[in-house]
């Protein structure tokens, strides 16, 4: 073989790589804080605009039994970077800094959706919110994040902004995050447009950034432009900095070959304006409002545009789900503790037809304790007490609406709501409905067993 001949062959090996590794989609997964199921325009929203977030759901997949990973901020996350139930990966109560020990999250042992990206050759990169561990071990940049721009906790816990290890702000000034945040991503998208990135981008808006019963605050030049107070305005500055976002994605050329992904972590914070209409119960309640939540995936060509799909899907199914979009054979990653509860519901978002993957879902309330279990259409309470326990519960409701709420929680037994014509959780039929109750409860019994038997447990972290 000649000199010339050796030259040819690395070459092309090069560019067969090269043209292999940008075959590989890109992902940016848009995670918000506190976003009710009714905040924004394409959800059904009056008064908040939100153009670009309903343009998203116009080009892709509107999910509207979609569910965030837990009902606060801490879990939810968990269960977004890990595929799993949050009680298997070091979840007991709260949010870390409240009820939650600052020594405490997620355990550094995890496999995170960042690391599986990461070992695929994908660069990655998190700018935003992360609220899963402050110790050195638990940060961003040691569980897969080749660069990590964030604040540690919620708006309303710190004052910091970091790079990795390195303190860069203190103090950020109040409503700025969402445009630091973003500026922060466009940044990484324009340096990283040749090869796969993965882009975890969790906003802390519109969660509030000071007392929890006071609006959040806008960015100064967003305040009063909104015709739904403060939060509206967050809201909207959201939308916009999101179309920044996604301008860029174009721009660069990465359109058509970039998977976007938008959800709330958990649903409205009481006290604070955010909707979850038609449901109820808000942040740190299993009703619906607590955890039901916005969701919208797009990918031009392979997800067919202006599509809903009201099929039962959670947070944790997004790790294996983009893992099968993305080629990447999860199973080879996984060790099997803690066990992903996640499934692919690619087939489903692609429209391919056949059988939908998810089942079944547990639900627990913000204080760690299980409450329900949704199969299909049907949601079990195991008693009524436990609908009505925790924060979150107690909102204001119309007289007819309270009435209904009040018969609810005489008596003792189960609660079953048929949530495909009940969307408030009203009307309960487990008296006509005895075996089903049954099988519902000895299906949830057999999880909570198993996910008893399978958890990596926190270690603490002085």
């Amino acid at each position: 073989m000649t000199k010339h001949s050796y030259l040819i062959i690395i070459a092309t090996s090069f560019l067969l790589a090269a043209v292999a590794a940008q075959e590989k989609p890109n992902v940016i997964l848009i995670m918000v804080d506190d976003l009710g199921y009714n905040d924004l325009g394409c959800f059904g929203h009056p008064k908040i605009k939100t153009p670009v977030l309903d343009q998203l759901a116009k080009d892709g997949i509107k999910l509207t039994s979609f569910y965030s990973g837990a009902t606060v901020c801490t879990p939810s996350r968990m269960a977004l970077l890990t595929g799993a139930y949050p009680t298997r990966v070091g979840w007991k109560k709260g949010v870390v800094g409240f009820k939650m020990g600052l020594d405490e999250g997620m355990s550094p042992k995890v496999l995170t959706i960042a690391e599986i990206f990461k070992s695929e050759g994908y660069t990655t990169a998190i700018s935003g919110k992360w609220h899963v561990g402050d110790p050195e071990p638990m940060r961003p940049h040691r569980q897969g994040f080749d660069s990590a721009y964030y604040i540690n906790k919620s708006n309303n816990q710190t004052t910091k902004v970091w790079r990795g290890d390195e303190l860069i702000e203190n103090p950020f000034k109040k409503g700025t995050l969402t445009e630091k945040f973003t500026g922060e991503a466009i940044r990484f998208i324009k340096a990283n447009k040749t090869k796969p990135f993965f882009l975890y981008l969790p906003y802390t808006a519109p969660h509030f950034s000071g007392h929890a019963n006071k609006p959040p605050a806008p960015h100064p030049d967003w305040r009063n432009k909104s015709s739904f107070g403060a939060y509206g305005d967050v809201v909207e500055e959201l939308d916009f900095r999101i179309g920044e976002v996604l301008k860029t994605v174009k721009a660069e050329g990465l359109d058509k070959n970039t998977i976007v992904v938008f959800l709330s972590d958990n649903g409205p914070q009481p006290g604070q304006e955010a909707q979850a209409k038609p449901y109820r119960g808000l942040k740190w309640s299993s009703m619906e409002g607590g955890t039901r939540v916005p969701c919208i995936i797009r990918w031009h060509g392979k997800i067919p545009a202006g599509r809903a799909s009201d099929e039962l899907t959670a947070a944790m199914d997004l790790l294996p789900t983009l893992c099968e979009a993305c080629g990447v054979d999860l199973k080879s990653k996984s060790t099997g503790s803690p066990k992903i509860d996640g499934v692919s519901v690619w087939n489903t978002l692609t429209g391919k037809g056949g059988e939908h993957a998810r089942k079944d879902l547990l639900y627990w309330n913000g204080m760690g304790e299980w409450q329900a279990i949704r199969v299909g259409k049907w949601k079990l309470y195991p008693d009524r007490k436990a609908m009505f326990r925790g924060h979150g519960t107690s909102q204001p409701l119309p007289d007819e609406v309270k009435k209904k709420v009040l018969a609810l929680r005489k008596g003792t037994g189960p609660l079953l709501f048929n949530l495909e014509g009940d969307a408030p959780e009203l009307v309960d039929l487990s008296a006509k409905h005895p075996e089903r109750v049954k099988e519902m409860m000895e299906l949830a019994e057999k999880k909570l067993v198993d996910i008893k038997s399978n958890i990596i447990l926190t270690e603490r972290h002085k």
